[in-house]
């Protein structure tokens, strides 16, 4: 029966957010303040409702949420709705705040319809560390780093569009210039890679103490890899002035798709990692 309650409050969550992006969207086409008005106050609703189970998740396992791909999604979609507000109140970079929750939409739907049986991970009972607990921390905020630099990559490419055709609306005014949008782009790739390496070391060590096999060549560590030369390639190539506007926007667009492959698909091959 409780089970029951917690599964219809996620999808009164789901619906919430959905709700939220509505209203986000008609204030981007209209620029109506009501709108905008209504969709932030929504979205603090399903903010406190996501903090209330996750505390409430913290107190009655007495650990954190990450140590499963259920979990591991849920916190994901939280982090994004705390910086989404985090941007609303102090920033107020609207477009960024809502191609996030678009995102962290996309991810509760997913948290909230996945088959149930997912939800229970072998590790959450038997291999409890903090070593652990810093890997997959720091990997998911990597990936909440990354979904800021593809968000601002879209604005890039979107501002670079209407100014190119001299096209102007009255959302233009409240989108951010090519400056503010590549700056956003660099900081959070700047921000990712270190968190992502740290996440990398931290997670081999782990394995190193814990597991008794455990291969490099695992399908979720060659793929965190590969993201990690990725996004350092993306970088490196920026830094050396062969990667500018454009390109780089689309580059960081391009490397958010192995992000994806890399949080779903790297980890159901892997061999020895509990995310599936």
């Amino acid at each position: 029966m409780v089970d029951m309650t917690m599964a219809r409050l996620h999808e009164v969550i789901v619906v919430l957010y959905a709700v939220s992006l509505v209203f986000y969207f008609i204030d981007y086409l209209n620029k109506d303040k009501i709108a905008h008005r209504s969709a932030f106050w929504i979205l603090s609703v399903v903010y406190v409702l996501q903090t209330i189970f996750l505390v409430a998740f913290m107190i009655e396992t007495k650990r954190f949420p990450i140590l499963s791909l259920f979990e591991g999604i849920y916190f994901y979609a939280w982090l994004l709705i705390t910086l989404s507000i985090v941007l609303h109140l102090f920033y107020k970079i609207d477009h960024v705040v809502f191609f996030l929750n678009v995102i962290g939409f996309c991810f509760m739907t997913i948290h909230t319809f996945a088959p149930m049986q997912i939800a229970q991970s072998p590790i959450g009972d038997t291999l409890v560390s903090e070593l652990l607990f810093i890997h997959i921390t720091f990997a998911i905020l990597s990936y909440t780093a990354f979904s800021m630099s593809f968000v601002f990559a879209i604005l890039y490419l979107l501002v670079y569009k209407i100014l190119k055709k001299k096209k102007w609306s009255k959302q233009f005014n409240r989108l951010p210039s090519l400056h503010q949008s590549m700056t956003g782009m660099k900081a959070s790739v700047y921000t990712g890679i270190p968190l992502l390496l740290v996440s990398l070391i931290l997670g081999m060590q782990w394995a190193q103490v814990a597991l008794d096999e455990w291969s490099f060549f695992d399908m979720k560590i060659v793929g965190s890899f590969f993201l990690l030369a990725i996004y350092g390639s993306v970088l490196f190539l920026q830094r050396s002035g062969k990667l500018t506007g454009n390109d780089f926007a689309w580059a960081n667009i391009f490397a958010f798709l192995f992000v994806i492959i890399n949080f779903f698909l790297a980890s159901k091959l892997s061999a020895f990692h509990f995310w599936i």
